[in-house]
């Protein structure tokens, strides 16, 4: 009968990988088929868990970042994330104390600061450096030195 709690273990646990898709999970689902079959061959709860427990913590410290290094490899930046390390243009001077400005990227407007608190100039090219919710944070180009 313990066997069958393994299974559904093993059952719950794919399935929040393929939910989350985190590589973290799956290892535990692993550990869970092996304390599987350890129950079908009748080994002790404590041995079970503990086997559980061994497998799954070996496999995702060992084979999760060989894994990462080759699922993750051709990730391809999306949204935001896309922006950072672009060229924009200021189409509103950016004033950091008056919470003002905005550039413009691939026709799109965003509010923008500087990330040195100067302002800048509409019509200055910058660099975005990062996103903090809507906000695209930037340097004038001849900063980035």
């Amino acid at each position: 009968m313990g066997a069958i709690y393994w299974l559904i273990a093993m059952a719950v646990l794919l399935v929040i990988e393929i939910i989350t898709l985190g590589l973290t999970t799956i290892w535990f689902a692993a550990g869970a088929l092996v304390s599987f079959i350890m129950a079908l061959l009748g080994a002790s709860i404590a041995i079970q868990v503990t086997v559980f427990v061994v497998v799954s913590l070996v496999l995702l410290f060992f084979t999760r970042p060989i894994a990462l290094k080759y699922f993750n490899n051709g990730r391809v930046a999306t949204n935001s994330e896309s922006l950072i390390g672009q060229q924009a243009t200021v189409t509103e001077v950016i004033n950091n104390i008056k919470a003002e400005g905005a550039i413009t990227i691939n026709g799109l407007r965003w509010t923008a600061r500087s990330r040195s608190n100067e302002i800048i100039d509409a019509g200055t090219i910058v660099k975005i450096v990062d996103i903090k919710g809507v906000k695209a944070i930037v340097i004038k180009i001849k900063e980035e030195n």
